[in-house]
């Protein structure tokens, strides 16, 4: 995944727009390198990242208390079903 996505989470009865912003970096030649890292934010509010393995099975929510672990669960669900949806390589 290397495009920015919303995701809606609903707590406390309200609607949420999380913004997931993958964090890729570029590698010489022109490439450009798949961390697995995915940076959350509500509008200007840092959510933490969520961090998956080489192989997008496992993952870690870094965050301090802004969302439950069920909450990131669910994120990091979105995020492993769309990548899955979208051929890709480690570097494109």
């Amino acid at each position: 995944m290397t495009d920015t996505l919303n995701y809606y989470l609903y707590k406390d009865g309200e609607e949420h727009m999380i913004t997931i912003t993958p964090v890729n970096q570029n590698i010489p030649g022109g490439d450009l390198y798949i961390t697995g890292v995915f940076r959350l934010n509500e509008g200007e509010t840092d959510l933490g990242d969520i961090v998956f393995d080489d192989n997008m099975n496992q993952w870690e929510y870094t965050g301090m208390g802004d969302l439950t672990h069920e909450q990131a669960g669910e994120i990091a669900g979105y995020i492993q079903a769309t990548n899955k949806s979208t051929p890709h390589t480690d570097v494109l």
